[in-house]
């Protein structure tokens, strides 16, 4: 897996002060994306031990609330075993952190892949500059969604976050 950045202290990807993975690749091609430098799954640099310990040393902080991961897409295929496997680990050393990932994929494409039952929160759908809105809460355009992972897969229908 390859990631671009890691960001501390960010209260745009989530509630409260988290620390965002922002991972290389991406195939969605979103007309205006805000981070197109991400979609080369080659880009950036390869996630390796010194990666993960930033995170983590960050994530053993009291206020820091969780991690996001973003990009690119870390439901990309070649995303997928990385995020994974980093994302258990996360909820076995952090188990009171909470989780969220950004997607272009729909809920029902990727609700039965194994990372989804590390995770708490799940931002699905491509960003549609038409639906653009800068008033929502957690997502760039009106048709995506802000879904609270666990209990959506509890039952047959999708519960959303509140907000």
């Amino acid at each position: 897996m390859q990631y671009h950045n890691i960001t501390k202290d960010d209260m745009l990807n989530g509630d409260g002060l988290r620390v965002v993975l922002w991972v290389a690749g991406c195939s969605h091609g979103c007309r205006e994306c805000h981070n197109p430098v991400t979609w080369d799954p080659d880009g950036g640099i390869i996630f390796d031990h010194n990666a993960k310990e930033e995170i983590f040393e960050y994530l053993r902080r009291d206020y820091i609330r969780g991690i996001t991961y973003s990009g690119g897409d870390p439901l990309l295929l070649s995303n997928r075993s990385g995020i994974t496997a980093l994302a258990e680990e996360i909820k076995g050393e952090f188990p009171d952190k909470t989780q969220w990932l950004y997607t272009g994929y729909e809920w029902d494409d990727v609700k039965n892949l194994p990372v989804m039952k590390y995770l708490d929160v799940v931002v699905d759908g491509r960003f549609e500059v038409d639906l653009k809105d800068t008033k929502l809460h957690w997502k760039g355009s009106a048709n995506q969604k802000v879904i609270n992972v666990q209990q959506s897969l509890k039952g047959s229908t999708v519960v959303l976050h509140d907000e």
